[in-house]
C-alpha cells in the first residue's frame, strides 16, 4: 500500500463516524446494516482499518455513500443526501511531537526559501520521507533548491485537508537544509530512505532538514448529533 492509500485509510474511520452521525445511526444500527460486529465499527472509527473491497462496499452501502467517498476521493454526496455544514470548527495548537507524528508517513510537502533579488519567497513541492525526526527529500544538484536553499534555513510545510468533513491540519517546520555529500551517508540514505521524486530528470542530491522549530494546527469538530 502506498503512502496515499495509507493516509486515505487512516482518515476512513473519521469519515465513517461523521457520515454515521449525519444519518443518525448508532454503531449498533450501522453494524446491523453492514453485516458487521458493533465492536468492529467502534474499532474502525478509532483506528486506521484495512478493509477488504467487499467489506468497504458493504459499509458504504450501509452509509448510503460510495467507497470512493469514504476513502476521500471527490467527496461527492449521493443524490438526495444532505450535507451538514460545520457551524463551529475548533482550532487546536499541536505540539512538536504531534506534528512529527502527523508527517512521519511522508508524502508531498512544500519547501519555502528566499532567492536573492526576488520580492517574495520561492515555494516548491517536494516528495519527502521522515527518518528519526529528520526530513529527507531529493532534488537536482543544479536547480533553485541546490543553488539557493542548500545550507540555509528554510521553511517546510505539510497540509492535509478533508473537504468531506471540513477538517484538516497543517504542520510548519523550520530548519537548515543540508545537502548530503558524504559517500557513506549517501549510501545509507539510498538504502534506508528511498524517496521517489515525482518530477522527471536526474534528482540525485539528497537533502536533509533537522527541525529547529516545529509548529502546527488542526481544525476539527464533533460529528453532528
Amino acid at each position: 500500500m502506498n503512502v496515499k492509500d495509507q493516509r486515505a485509510r487512516g482518515d476512513l474511520g473519521r469519515r465513517v463516524a461523521y457520515r454515521r452521525a449525519e444519518l443518525g445511526l448508532s454503531q449498533e444500527e450501522l453494524a446491523e446494516r453492514a453485516g458487521m460486529a458493533a465492536g468492529y465499527i467502534d474499532y474502525l472509527e478509532r483506528n486506521p482499518p484495512n478493509l477488504s473491497p467487499g467489506a468497504l462496499s458493504r459499509l458504504a452501502d450501509a452509509l448510503r455513500t460510495s467507497p470512493e467517498a469514504l476513502l476521500g476521493a471527490g467527496f461527492d454526496e449521493p443524490e438526495g443526501s444532505q450535507v451538514t455544514h460545520v457551524p463551529r470548527p475548533r482550532m487546536e495548537e499541536l505540539d512538536s511531537q504531534e506534528c512529527l507524528e502527523l508527517i512521519k508517513a511522508g508524502g508531498v510537502g512544500r519547501i519555502a526559501f528566499t532567492v536573492p533579488g526576488e520580492s517574495a519567497p520561492t515555494v516548491l513541492p517536494v516528495n519527502f520521507l521522515v527518518r528519526n525526526e529528520t526530513i529527507i527529500f531529493r532534488t537536482t544538484g543544479y536547480g533553485l533548491i541546490a543553488e539557493h536553499a542548500a545550507d540555509e534555513y528554510i521553511s517546510f510545510e505539510v497540509d492535509r485537508l478533508d473537504g468531506a468533513t471540513s477538517e484538516g491540519w497543517s504542520v510548519l517546520v523550520v530548519g537548515r537544509a543540508r545537502p548530503v555529500r558524504d559517500p557513506v551517508e549517501l549510501a545509507r540514505l539510498r538504502e534506508t530512505a528511498p524517496v521517489q521524486p515525482w518530477a522527471a530528470g536526474e534528482r540525485d542530491l539528497f537533502v536533509t532538514v533537522i527541525p529547529k522549530r516545529v509548529t502546527g494546527r488542526r481544525i476539527a469538530h464533533e460529528p453532528p448529533r
